[in-house]
């Protein structure tokens, strides 16, 4: 079982600038695949990022692609999601996921099986 937290959301002007931290107790990443996705109201859940623990690979939805970065951090068992020149389009509730069969480039949010509470962040115009 793994048990995850974010933080770091908030408000921001557009063009600025949030770190988004996913923290894991339980165990450790080691193995998995851990997601961001975010959801705005009306809309479905979309996939944001990607990073697998063990390998490092990343793999960004196109929206994302040149403004946000996944990293993580194997000593603090944390995944970060930088988000730089925030648009109101990205305004949404983010959520972190685990993966735990480690599928490379899994975007589909039902393969998921563990989920974070979510944290809000908004970029006002």
């Amino acid at each position: 079982q793994v048990q995850l937290v974010e933080s770091g959301g908030g408000l921001v002007q557009a063009g600025g600038s949030l770190r988004l931290s996913c923290a894991a107790s339980g165990r450790t990443f080691s193995g998995y695949t851990v997601g961001w996705f975010r959801q705005a109201p009306g809309k479905e859940r979309e996939f944001v990022a990607i990073i697998t623990w063990t390998a490092g690979i990343t793999y960004y939805a196109d929206s994302a692609k040149g403004r946000f970065t996944i990293s993580r951090d194997n000593a603090k068992n944390t995944v970060y999601l930088q988000m730089n020149s925030l648009k109101p389009d990205d305004s949404a509730v983010y959520y972190c996921a685990v993966d735990s069969s480690g599928t490379y480039y899994q975007t589909t949010a039902a393969r998921y099986d563990y989920w974070g509470q979510g944290t809000q962040v908004t970029a006002s115009s």
